[in-house]
């Protein structure tokens, strides 16, 4: 008996340890705070109270049991938003080229072991419902273990949209904050924002049916057709079920109409052009991606007020490329032009997030941030696109995004200004709970201010 009670007594103090270590009121004190929603101030307090901003100005009281920090010579920004990911969902993660390399010449952990594919019959038809899984939910998928989400978040991330992306219809997404928390579900902000559909065509299932683009934008027109008609004789039946046969539930059809949104690529202008009218006769709202060549296009996206999510992924010649092999002139201005791209549609006035697309450690995403200050875009634009622009996109601007009262109190606190190469992300605050990021090692033969190693030009975030 005295066992248990002195085991239930160390197990409380450490509880009481652990509660004292993370205090529920805390307060930046006189640091210069950007809070994107409004102008800057150049001395002022932010105190965050039970995961949430209590109160943010120049005068705002700090309470007697804060928990400070100093913010002199600091500046205050609201976390960064990653505008598409698979963050929390380790399975849908894109194949690191580098870390395969390393398995195949002996260094790194050995590969698992191949899990067999059942075979499936081919896919003869829309009917077969071939690569959709538009009912699975991210945020019944996440994964707080996921490694990912400590790089993302020493990186100023905070807060992530994430989504299943294998498929045409692969799924729903969510907005989800970038939390140390053993419990997935309390990562989730938003649980439904919206289904992501990719027209790359694979080749179907057992190498049918769609295996071409003709074939996939088919498909996806004749997905829509079925899901109007299914929500029609539901209502018919629901208006009055005596003496009718009740239609079958069909949960791909499901999944497709509890989207509020729909995820298209928009990486090229044709691209772009496709999908909007695609949307259009969809009667869907939706979001492009990719974006490089949306330069070309920003009338047209203003006109269809269609937002579009910026790849941070620039593309680049292939470090490994043949220097004497040709090159096309569209390649060359795609390269050239591609990072002029923000700064176009700030300009037109079209709405725009970046999301990393594989760019990885905070000083590779800050590099290619100020590429597109570089070429145009203003770091109050920038600033946006990574913070309020994806939260207003995704419909949780009212909790996120900014540094306001009674938001999240997701914050990064840096010495320096941000997206530039010396800056220090000192503190990271995710639902109010504070971070310390490691330093980030220069990679091998480099110093802080080379430039970044090439990166590959994979299209897209497949």
């Amino acid at each position: 008996m005295k066992t248990v009670l002195a085991l239930v007594l160390c197990f409380m103090t450490c509880v009481s340890g652990l509660l004292a270590e993370t205090p529920s009121v805390i307060a930046i004190r006189n640091a210069k705070v950007v809070p994107v929603s409004g102008p800057v101030l150049q001395k002022a307090n932010v105190v965050l109270k039970n995961g949430l901003i209590e109160a943010v100005g120049e005068n705002a009281a700090i309470p007697a049991d804060a928990w400070i920090i100093e913010g002199e010579g600091l500046t205050v920004y609201p976390g960064l938003v990653d505008g598409l990911s698979t963050l929390g969902l380790p399975g849908f993660a894109p194949a690191n080229p580098a870390a395969a390399a390393a398995r195949r010449t002996g260094g790194g952990a050995a590969p698992p072991a191949a899990t067999p594919i059942p075979t499936a019959p081919p896919v003869r038809g829309p009917e077969d419902r071939p690569q959709t899984s538009s009912w699975l939910k991210a945020a019944d998928l996440i994964d707080a273990s996921d490694r990912r989400i400590e790089a993302a978040r020493a990186a100023g991330y905070t807060s992530a949209i994430t989504f299943p992306t294998r498929g045409i219809f692969a799924g729903q997404g969510a907005v989800i904050v970038l939390a140390g928390n053993e419990r997935a579900g309390s990562m989730v902000v938003a649980p439904s924002v919206g289904q992501y559909i990719s027209t790359q065509p694979t080749g179907g299932f057992g190498g049918g049916f769609p295996n071409a683009l003709f074939g996939v934008i088919a498909y996806i027109r004749q997905i829509y057709l079925d899901a109007d008609q299914y929500q029609k004789a539901k209502a018919i039946y629901a208006s009055d079920p005596r003496g009718m046969m009740r239609p079958p539930y069909d949960r791909a059809l499901e999944g497709v109409i509890e989207s509020p949104r729909i995820l298209m690529p928009g990486r090229h202008f044709i691209e772009i052009d496709r999908n909007i009218g695609l949307a259009k006769e969809f009667k869907q709202s939706v979001v492009l991606y990719g974006g490089h060549e949306a330069y070309r296009t920003a009338n047209l996206l203003k006109d269809g007020n269609t937002p579009i999510l910026i790849s941070l992924k620039w593309p680049t010649r292939a470090a490994d490329a043949d220097p004497d092999e040709n090159q096309t002139m569209k390649e060359i201005t795609i390269r050239d032009k591609a990072p002029t791209t923000p700064g176009v549609l700030a300009k037109a006035g079209v709405k725009f997030a970046f999301y990393s697309d594989g760019v990885e450690g905070r000083a590779n995403i800050f590099r290619a941030v100020k590429k597109a200050i570089d070429n145009g875009l203003s770091f109050d634009a920038a600033l946006k696109a990574m913070t309020m622009t994806p939260a207003e996109i995704f419909g949780v601007s009212d909790r996120m995004g900014s540094i306001e009262k009674g938001k999240i109190a997701n914050i990064i606190v840096t010495k320096g200004d941000l997206f530039q190469d010396r800056t220090e992300v000192k503190f990271i605050f995710v639902d109010g709970i504070k971070y310390e990021p490691a330093p980030e090692e220069a990679p091998a033969g480099r110093g802080p201010g080379a430039p970044p190693s090439a990166i590959d030009n994979n299209e897209g975030n497949q």
